[in-house]
């Protein structure tokens, strides 16, 4: 499995760099590239799909979920010494039962204004676990994006632990409770879905660098397979 991961990867000749980790919004790196950011409850399994996205562990994978407390930026470059054709910023989980009154009310004080003013950024990556129910606390992320007029893309980790009835089961009720048609089910461990949001991140990219970065999200979203293969 691991092979395949490396072996679609050098296919696209991109290489990852760790930027920097910021706990404040004067440590932001000055924006450039377009933007990514990775949100989701702190058991999700973000790094790990971070990890599969970029074929390397370049996010640390936790044993207590909800430890990352800064944003961490990674560079996707096509080769070594040239511009980042994007950045994924890796954002502080949210909490396991409840986000009190706003989805901000457990997050350091920087995540608001990084969502809410980054010129650079893209879209945001919103990561649900396929294998639970859905949380209220998804819904309220999904609402606060949405009133800030962020554009969103919906990713259900963990595919790999559930079967397709299932999974079509699941995806259903996701898409009633954080009203959307478009979300893509992923497995970090067997690949499943991996290229499919690799692809959707590198036509956004394109797209708001062209200067339609909204519609650019939002069509690839629409792309998304209903059951994608493994990798």
């Amino acid at each position: 499995m691991l092979k395949q991961r490396e072996r679609w990867f050098r296919m696209a000749r991109f290489e990852t760099e760790f930027l920097l980790s910021a706990t404040s919004q004067a440590q932001f790196p000055a924006p450039t590239a377009p933007e990514f950011a990775f949100l989701g409850r702190s058991n999700v399994g973000k790094s790990s799909l971070i990890n599969a996205l970029t074929g390397q562990v370049a996010a640390r994978v936790s044993s207590t979920p909800g430890r990352t407390r800064a944003i961490n930026f990674f560079a996707m470059r096509p080769r070594p010494g040239v511009p980042a054709e994007m950045i994924l910023a890796d954002l502080p989980g949210y909490g396991y039962a409840k986000l009190a009154r706003s989805i901000r009310a457990e997050w350091p004080a920087f995540i608001d204004p990084y969502l809410a003013t980054r010129p650079t950024l893209a879209g945001c990556v919103c990561l649900v676990d396929i294998s639970i129910p859905p949380q209220a606390s998804d819904a309220q992320l999904a609402e606060y994006l949405d009133s800030i007029g962020r554009a969103r893309v919906v990713v259900a980790t963990k595919a790999d632990r559930v079967s397709g009835n299932e999974r079509t089961k699941a995806l259903r009720a996701l898409r009633t409770a954080l009203g959307t048609e478009s979300i893509l089910a992923c497995s970090a461990k067997d690949n499943r879905g991996i290229s499919e949001l690799w692809s959707a991140l590198r036509t956004a990219a394109a797209g708001h660098s062209a200067g339609a970065p909204t519609a650019a999200v939002t069509q690839a979203a629409a792309k998304f397979p209903e059951q994608p293969p493994k990798g």
